[in-house]
């Protein structure tokens, strides 16, 4: 059964720093576009980050130069590098999966889910 499982939640001060990751046991995630999206209380849920093998890492506007998505193929899992971490980046934080597709911030046309992890940014 193909899943994802996300770790690395937390509560840090505005101004750190946190690393999630997205394992995935039972496939092998570099055959996979990957993307992080998160939703806040009352909002919707955002793409924030993507990677595949077509274009370079894509990054929403609110992020970029914070967060950094990467991969390590030889554990199978895909990372979330986030910097100077705002209150406004408190969300829920989910790694999704879709196969041979482009980057894209429409989160329907994910095949494959996380469960999320908690990330709280407070003082």
């Amino acid at each position: 059964q193909v899943q994802l499982v996300e770790s690395g939640g937390g509560l840090v001060q505005p101004g750190g720093s946190l690393r999630l990751s997205c394992a995935a046991p039972g496939f092998t995630l570099d055959e996979y576009t990957i993307g992080w999206f998160r939703q806040a209380p009352g909002k919707e849920r955002e793409g924030i980050s993507c990677i595949s093998h077509y274009t370079t890492p894509s990054y929403r506007d609110s992020v970029q130069g914070r967060f950094t998505i990467s991969r390590d193929n030889d554990k199978n899992t895909v990372y979330l590098q986030m910097n100077n971490l705002k209150p406004e980046d408190t969300a829920v934080y989910y790694c999704a999966a879709r196969r041979f597709g482009f980057c894209t911030w429409t989160s329907s046309v994910f095949t494959t889910w996380g469960q999320g992890t908690q990330v709280t940014v407070s003082p």
